[in-house]
């Protein structure tokens, strides 16, 4: 009876598929925007680097400030987050 649960309970592991996590996204001003790479930072864990695509373009990493609402562009300008931007969607995903 135990080789048999072990069999079945080997055959289940065996068959269960891992989920596979796609590109975050979601429709923005009629915009597809998608998350491609997103890593956090470990001493201010409130920024993110973030690369997204719009409508299937890659767009340059951007540091995404998700505590004070903006991003800091690859040339260093500050822009805020508008209501429906980019940022917006990526903190909102994310707990900070």
């Amino acid at each position: 009876m135990k080789l048999i649960t072990l069999i079945i309970l080997s055959l289940q592991i065996i068959t269960i598929t891992p989920t596979a996590y796609g590109n975050r996204c979601e429709t923005i001003n009629a915009h597809k925007v998608c998350i491609v790479d997103l890593k956090r930072s470990p001493k201010r864990y409130w920024n993110y680097r973030v690369s997204i695509s719009i409508d299937e373009e890659k767009q340059p990493v951007e540091i995404y400030n998700c505590r004070s609402q903006f991003k800091i562009q690859q040339d260093g300008k500050i822009v805020f987050f508008e209501e429906n931007s980019p940022g917006k969607f990526i903190c909102r995903n994310f707990k900070y």
